[in-house]
């Protein structure tokens, strides 16, 4: 899945990237808000972390521009101030979900992966497609409740099919949220990336359709 990360502390940046990184996730940064607002118009992401207090544009005009525009992804606010009154703006705004610094990153990592199970209609933590068990909070898939030891890579790609079940993926959606933009493009290597999970998950774990893309929880055609 890839964010979408907005926060003008170079030293919060550093450390919410490891976090996220580490949690499965693809990660783009952005430091001032005009940055932000136009990755966030014209880049596909799962959820976006925003922070308010930016500079050139502030969080909440960047939001608002954002929702204007028809931009839906779900969006967690951060920010220093803490005020009830401060709290409603940004959910007025549009913000899907409210921290306030200081936070642990264990309960942002929580919120973050909440709102991207809410943004495709899954309340719980674990998802479920056949054989298969995908716990979001673990990172663990599992096969006929046996552990699949897959990469990185791997699990990004299950993740994303899974959060998306029974929706064919465009390839040029799957690799944007598998890869990020440090990649050249190449379907070949997304490819050998799902007959490897085929081999691990079984055959019928991810589904073809040619000329569309890839799908997991729906029938071959």
């Amino acid at each position: 899945m890839r964010l979408l990360v907005v926060e003008d502390d170079r030293r919060i940046c550093e450390d919410l990237v490891a976090v996220l990184t580490g949690a499965g996730f693809v990660v783009d940064l952005a430091h001032d808000g005009e940055d932000a607002w136009f990755k966030g118009d014209t880049e596909d992401y799962g959820m976006v972390v925003l922070d308010l207090g930016l500079p050139k544009l502030d969080g909440i005009s960047v939001l608002k521009r954002w929702r204007a525009n028809g931009r839906h992804m779900p969006v967690l606010v951060l920010t220093a101030r803490g005020s009830w009154a401060e709290r409603v703006e940004g959910i007025d705004a549009g913000a899907d979900d409210y921290l306030p610094k200081p936070f642990q990153f264990e309960e942002l990592l929580a919120r973050v992966r909440a709102l991207i199970r809410r943004s495709v209609g899954h309340g719980a933590a674990t998802l479920d497609i056949g054989a298969l068990t995908i716990d979001t909070r673990t990172m663990r898939v599992l096969v006929s409740n046996k552990p699949a030891r897959l990469t990185p890579l791997e699990y990004r790609l299950v993740s994303y099919l899974a959060h998306h079940k029974g929706r064919t993926v465009p390839i040029m959606e799957l690799q944007d949220h598998v890869y990020g933009d440090d990649f050249s493009r190449d379907a070949n290597a997304l490819e050998a990336v799902v007959a490897r999970l085929r081999k691990k998950l079984g055959s019928e774990a991810i589904t073809t359709r040619r000329g569309f893309g890839y799908m997991m929880g729906g029938d071959a055609e």
